[in-house]
């Protein structure tokens, strides 16, 4: 349900766990309560559940990306040094990966015009600061305003 927010949350440095389709509402808070987590949905029903529990819950109403951001970030504080360490789509933790290493595995005008790139040791997604990073860094100085 909040895809989107959950990848926007990992590139702010989140440690963000999203649930698939099949996930019981049950099994979902077990694993909120069991790790520690903020429950944030849309969910009336698992609002209301979650708070029974004594979980912290987040009650996401918009439907707009930038106004679920500020209301999560109101509520949790940036950890400006996670910005950017996680991988948007499965949430590890990025590590820094030697130029060399990434020569035929990257397109070659990238691989050419950058010498920093990071990879996610789970899922092998190659990152590096192209014009997405701009665009990104953009978001979220915008966001944290």
């Amino acid at each position: 349900m909040l895809g989107t927010l959950a990848k926007w949350l990992r590139l702010f440095g989140f440690d963000t766990f999203y649930a698939n389709n099949e996930m019981k509402d049950g099994e979902l808070l077990q694993i909120a309560k069991k790790e520690n987590r903020i429950l944030v949905t849309r969910d009336k029903e698992l609002i209301f559940r979650g708070r029974k529990q004594s979980l912290q819950v987040i009650k996401i109403s918009s439907t707009d990306l930038d106004v679920q951001l500020k209301h999560v970030l109101h509520d949790v504080p940036i950890d400006e040094e996670a910005v950017l360490s996680r991988c948007s789509l499965c949430n590890t933790i990025l590590e820094e990966i030697k130029k060399n290493e990434v020569k035929n595995r990257v397109p070659e005008k990238i691989y050419e015009n950058n010498d920093i790139f990071w990879f996610c040791p789970k899922c092998d997604k190659i990152y590096w600061m192209g014009s997405h990073y701009d665009k990104i860094t953009a978001k979220i100085n915008e966001i944290k305003r």
